[in-house]
């Protein structure tokens, strides 16, 4: 059974996440269970946050045809999916940047155009506690920034247009009632 994800609205979403100060079973079962919740329900990425808790881990898994150049040829042959980031840490960004359509597992049916790096270098700790950086690229460094992004309590809704919002105003309002309401009764 899959964790629950939180929706648009429950604060945690807007939370910064706190480094993990020692990888060990605990760390590595919550990464497990963050892979089965982000395979049942169909994502590419999922952050702590997204499941109510404030850890500074998230975890990205790109099916292979996602990450393959015109040529079928791997776009980041070194990365092995999943991916698990704790402490994840940019510390390099390509000056070039491309806009592409987004979903996210917290915004249910709401896709926007976003603005992102096109190549990433991302330092952080693997399962096994030792530091690693990876360069990422394409779509793998959109995940990986969007998940961040997460751990920082940055959401989708703030990488939007201003006119993506106008126009999505009504889903939005009603989506953060609805959270706030169920969390309410809760």
């Amino acid at each position: 059974m899959s964790l629950e994800i939180r929706i648009y609205g429950d604060e945690i979403l807007r939370e910064a996440s706190v480094p993990v100060e020692k990888v060990d079973d605990e760390v590595r079962g919550l990464a497990d269970e963050m892979i089965k919740t982000m395979r049942e329900e169909n994502g590419v990425g999922l952050a702590a946050e997204q499941i109510g808790r404030t850890e500074a881990i998230c975890v990205v898994e790109i099916p292979a045809e996602y990450d393959t150049d015109e040529n079928g040829e791997r776009i980041n042959p070194d990365v092995t999916m999943p991916l698990v980031l704790v402490n994840p840490e940019l510390i390099e960004a390509s000056k070039g940047t491309d806009v592409a359509e987004e979903g996210c597992l917290s915004f249910p049916g709401i896709y926007a155009p976003v603005q992102r790096h096109v190549e990433v270098k991302v330092k952080y700790l693997d399962l096994e506690g030792r530091e690693q950086v990876l360069h990422l690229k394409k779509f793998v460094a959109r995940a990986v920034q969007h998940e961040m992004d997460h751990l920082k309590g940055v959401l989708l809704v703030d990488r939007m247009s201003q006119i993506k919002k106008i126009a999505l105003r009504g889903q939005l309002k009603r989506m953060r009632q609805e959270t706030q309401e169920r969390l309410g009764a809760a």
